[in-house]
Parts: C-alpha cells; sequence; structure tokens
C-alpha cells in the first residue's frame, strides 16, 4: 500500500481553459403552445437561467450567451445591448439584492427583457404560414460569436497570409483562449428546408472543433441528430418536459475538456437521412448530382439539375423508379395428354370379353 500514491494521477496536470457556452433556445410559439400545459416557455427559460449560473459558477473567467432561434428571425437575448442599458439603468436594484450574486441578476434581466423584447414584437400576422424555426441562422450567430470571443486573440498569431504553417481554422482551434461549446433546446420538429444551411453549420463546428449538444424537448429533427454525431456532442430526448432543469444539471453540465474524463450519454441509432433538394422531403433513396452533389427524389426533368444545371447522365438508370413490366406466361397444351390418360383409364375400367 505504501507504493500507492495518488499524487502520481496528477503529473502533468495543465490549468484548465475557461469555458464558453452558447444556448440556442427554439422559441417556436406553435410548438411552445402544444407543451403548455407539461413545460410552459417561461418555466424552461427559469431551468435554463439557473444552468447558466451553475456554469458560471465553476470559474470566474466561464462565459455565457443566449441566442433566440425565432420563426423568422435569430436575435441574441444575452449579450443584448438594448437589454443592457435598461439593466444599466436600473443597476441601484441589482446592489440592493444582496442575495444574488450581481452577474447572475444582471444576466437574469437582460435574458428576460429580451425575450419579452421578442414576443410583444411578434404580430399574429407575422406568423402565418410558417410554423418553422431559424435554427439555421442561431447556429450561424453561435459558431460566429464563438469565433469572436474564442480566438480574437489568436488572429495574428495563427499564420495567417504567412506563406507557411498550419492551416488558419487548425491553429486557431489549438491555441484558442477559451473552450466552447453550444447547447440547442430545440422543441420544433424536421427542418428539411433548412437542409443545406444546417449542415454548412455542422461542418464549420466540426472543423472548429465546437460541439453541438442537443437538448431535444418535443419533435424529432433527422438534422440534429447527425449534428450532434459529428462534433462529438450530447443528443438527448427528455422523456418527462417537466424534469428539464435535471437534465440540463446532469447531462450537459461538462465542458468539452471535462468529457474526456467521463462517460457521457450517447445516441445508439443515428439517422443520416437527407433532404431533396427538389420537394425538401427526407429521402432514403435518392439521386446525386455528380457535380454539385444536389440530391433529389427523383431524376430532374429533362435530366438537368436545378442547382447547376449540368446535364445529367440517366442512360444508366434505366427503368429505375419504374413500375416493372408484368410478362404473361404461356400456357402449355395439355389437351392431347389428357386424352391419352382418359383412353388409359376407360381401358382399364372395361371388363374383358369371355371367349367360348
Amino acid at each position: 500500500m505504501d507504493k500507492v500514491d495518488a499524487s502520481a494521477h496528477y503529473q502533468g496536470v495543465t490549468e484548465d481553459k475557461p469555458s464558453l457556452l452558447v444556448v440556442v433556445l427554439d422559441t417556436n410559439p406553435f410548438a411552445w403552445q402544444s407543451l403548455h400545459s407539461e413545460l410552459p416557455l417561461q418555466t424552461a427559460l427559469s431551468h435554463i437561467l439557473l444552468f447558466l449560473n451553475a456554469h458560471l459558477s465553476f470559474s470566474h473567467a466561464n462565459r455565457v450567451a443566449v441566442i433566440a432561434s425565432h420563426t423568422k428571425s435569430a436575435t441574441f437575448l444575452y449579450p443584448n445591448s438594448a437589454a443592457a442599458a435598461e439593466t444599466a439603468e436600473t443597476s441601484v436594484d441589482l446592489y440592493r439584492d444582496a442575495n444574488k450574486y450581481r452577474l447572475f441578476a444582471s444576466i437574469e434581466r437582460q435574458v428576460q427583457s429580451s425575450m419579452q423584447r421578442l414576443l410583444s414584437s411578434t404580430a399574429p400576422e407575422s406568423l402565418a404560414g410558417t410554423n418553422e424555426t431559424t435554427m439555421a441562422g442561431a447556429l450561424s450567430l453561435a459558431l460566429a460569436y464563438i469565433n469572436r470571443v474564442c480566438n480574437a486573440d489568436n488572429l495574428s498569431d495563427s499564420g495567417e497570409g504567412s506563406g507557411g504553417g498550419a492551416r488558419p481554422g487548425e491553429a486557431r482551434a489549438d491555441t484558442a483562449s477559451m473552450t466552447a461549446r453550444i447547447l440547442v433546446v430545440s422543441v420544433s420538429g424536421d427542418l428539411a428546408n433548412q437542409y443545406v444551411s444546417v449542415m454548412n453549420s455542422i461542418f464549420a463546428a466540426q472543423r472548429q472543433r465546437v460541439p453541438i449538444d442537443i437538448c431535444k424537448i418535443a419533435g424529432d429533427t433527422v438534422f440534429l441528430q447527425q449534428a450532434s454525431d459529428s462534433t462529438n456532442g450530447i443528443y438527448m430526448q427528455l422523456q418527462h418536459p417537466s424534469a428539464l432543469l435535471q437534465y440540463l444539471l446532469s447531462c450537459f453540465m461538462s465542458d468539452p475538456s471535462t468529457r474526456h474524463h467521463l462517460i457521457p450519454p450517447s445516441q445508439i441509432n443515428v439517422d443520416f437521412r437527407a433532404a431533396c433538394f427538389c420537394h425538401k422531403r427526407v429521402v432514403d433513396i435518392g439521386f446525386v448530382c455528380s457535380i454539385c452533389l444536389s440530391i433529389f427524389c427523383s431524376p430532374p426533368p429533362g435530366a438537368i439539375c436545378t442547382t447547376c444545371n449540368t446535364k445529367l447522365d440517366v442512360s444508366a438508370l434505366g427503368n429505375y423508379g419504374g413500375k416493372p413490366a408484368v410478362v404473361l406466361m404461356k400456357k402449355k397444351k395439355i389437351k392431347k395428354a389428357k386424352k391419352v390418360l382418359n383412353d388409359s383409364a376407360a381401358d382399364s375400367s372395361t371388363p374383358g370379353t369371355p371367349v367360348a
């Protein structure tokens, strides 16, 4: 037992980098209306604020950001300049609240005021004709904010324009001042109409080594499963949406550097289907353009790609996808065989004539 020393496990331990958490909150009114009896939006927002406070409590240098993915737009709830101005005007109340950390109170007020402003500016007429959320725009804002915050101090040292060295994206990912991750709290359904934009965001996050965690409260989306799988994130379909805070604290609290020492929840079956460019439907079998890699559920009219106007060679397909040809079998002539059988049966049944 004298040879067992726990200090051996801590040799070469380096200082942990601060962590940046960007929460993308799906604020689709249609989806939250169906969840109002089980998990209202206000309750879910309070759970997310407690989760943000827990993330900030791990380190004084940790940072957070909240982005709302609305029906026709994506906007920052925190940091927000307009909400920050309102908070500055009432900063005296922040000092008076002795039972709450000032940073927690500031973030809470900015997020709530920004959410109230976003919902009050959403007129019923603006919701007509759409029931989806702008998830692609929210992911783009999150990646741009992460690139600006984490890599702002390393742009000059990334090797850009030096003519030699590593690629700029790889250099910034290795020398970033803090680790970053994206948490998507989704309640909407499929995102087939945003397939290309969402996949581009996934590829950008994969190159920047930014995990995308998916907290799926309701609905089911194929592409969010692919986002978490491609970026080594966590995908969790909530069985009890009312226990959102427990899921957030138990499954999504660890940062990317800590997950190397843990066994986070993982999804067993990932749906890797794609959406066609012609009808925006998720297809099992599709036709891919060899030039621009556009996907079609059936060969386009005139065999011309609608994206790059390339003439496609569909001669090798033959009659693929068409109705199968039915070939009638020829009937065998069995009349003669029947006659022979009848004659033999008659000879065997007729008794012989006795001879005198």
